[in-house]
């Protein structure tokens, strides 16, 4: 009673089943290390637009709390009225930020889509050996 034991399977207790589809063509873009830093973070203004959005939502709230009730105290007006001058002041502010510096991402993927070089064109594959012989390092 001798039984085949595989060296690699001891330690894990079994074997996973490994599936492999085929793609009918792969492209791969070469991409920098500041370009992947702009990718990770993603788009910075999203955080200005999502203040911008809160900002003018507090200030609609206090507009329309301001038109719907009678507020007996002065105090209380101006902390409502001066909270609604803020958040949309600030919110417009925030939100035209936004609209000009929204294709951070957008333009960086647009980049890199660039490089791939047009449909049908053949670009010759450069090895260590034909860049040395180009002149390059």
């Amino acid at each position: 009673m001798s039984e085949k034991i595989d060296r690699h399977a001891v330690g894990t207790g079994f074997l996973p089943e490994i599936r492999r589809a085929r793609f009918d063509r792969l492209t791969i873009y070469e991409v920098s290390e500041s370009e992947l830093i702009v990718l990770e973070k993603g788009s910075p203004d999203s955080i200005s637009l999502n203040f911008a959005i809160f900002l003018i939502s507090v200030a609609t709230t206090l507009v329309v709390t301001l038109a719907t009730t009678i507020i007996q105290s002065v105090a209380t007006l101006i902390t409502f009225v001066s909270s609604a001058i803020v958040g949309f002041v600030f919110g417009f502010y925030l939100l035209i930020s936004w609209y000009g510096n929204r294709g951070s991402v957008s333009e960086c993927i647009e980049a890199i889509r660039k490089r791939l070089p047009p449909e049908g064109t053949v670009e010759p594959l450069l090895t260590n050996e034909t860049e040395k012989q180009m002149g390059g390092e």
